[in-house]
């Protein structure tokens, strides 16, 4: 294989795409079988079928038990506001966002405390490396299905002696950083949100639903307090393919 070139089963995933766009099969169409696809493209069934696997992820194919492949109704391709606003309304920002598209917006989360701080989260939350943190990975869901992940971390210097140690536990469980930094205490007036495009790694792939090496959105997010301290920092990782992300700001009123 020639360096970089893209796997067999990429290209015949890349072609089968080009020819469904292009009106070849239209929604409801039966796709020919397997085994005519494969000789077609010359590759064996193994590469046809993980072609067809990564377009019915995509949403563009579904398969049919004991009958074939057919073409799909496109799925919708959704919005997803980043606000201030909603870490203002006493609720998890997630499901606020979740409520205004009609959908349950649930939550699986894991915490670890005494996590030392790697290097980048250190620099990120202005403490040394290997200070102790508390490490929350989330899977967030809507109606049941995978919207983005994210990895938090928190100084334990902070949270530690309190209540809300543990984001999903205790009387604040689920209330947001904002809110449950609140509640002890501390008031968090600024977010700085960078994000860039990446590719999917295979653990991102499996928790979300999609391939590996797919176009995804990681949002590296800091909470501060009104001192400028960093209290919260977290990577955010969206789904490219499903979710698109839009940035709401409000805007000064004029004055003469």
């Amino acid at each position: 294989m020639v360096p970089d070139e893209p796997p067999p089963y990429l290209k015949v995933a890349d072609d089968l795409r080009r020819r469904l766009t292009g009106g070849e099969w239209t929604v409801g169409d039966k796709l020919p079988s397997r085994a005519q696809l494969a000789a077609h493209y010359q590759v064996g069934p193994n590469v046809l079928q993980k072609a067809q696997e990564r377009l019915i992820v995509e949403g563009l194919l579904e398969g049919r038990s004991g009958s074939g492949t057919y073409v799909r109704a496109p799925r919708e391709r959704r919005r997803l506001v980043r606000s201030r606003h909603r870490e203002q309304r006493g609720t998890s920002p997630f499901k606020a966002a979740m409520d205004e598209l009609g959908v349950s917006g649930s939550w699986d989360a894991h915490s670890q405390a005494r996590t030392p701080a790697p290097d980048g989260i250190a620099q990120r939350l202005g403490i040394a490396p290997g200070d102790l943190c508390v490490r929350t990975a989330y899977e967030f869901l809507a109606d049941g299905q995978p919207v983005q992940t994210s990895v938090s971390w928190e100084p334990m210097a902070i949270t530690g002696d309190t209540p809300v140690l543990l984001p999903e536990m205790g009387p604040m469980a689920g209330k947001g950083v904002v809110e449950r930094m609140r509640s002890i205490g501390i008031d968090v007036d600024e977010a700085v949100e960078v994000p860039r495009p990446a590719r999917a790694t295979q653990a991102q792939a499996n928790l979300l639903g999609i391939s590996l090496g797919d176009l995804v959105l990681v949002i590296e997010r800091t909470f501060y307090d009104s001192d400028g301290r960093p209290v919260e920092t977290a990577d955010i990782v969206v789904p490219d393919v499903r979710w698109e992300v839009a940035y709401e700001y409000g805007v000064l009123p004029r004055t003469e």
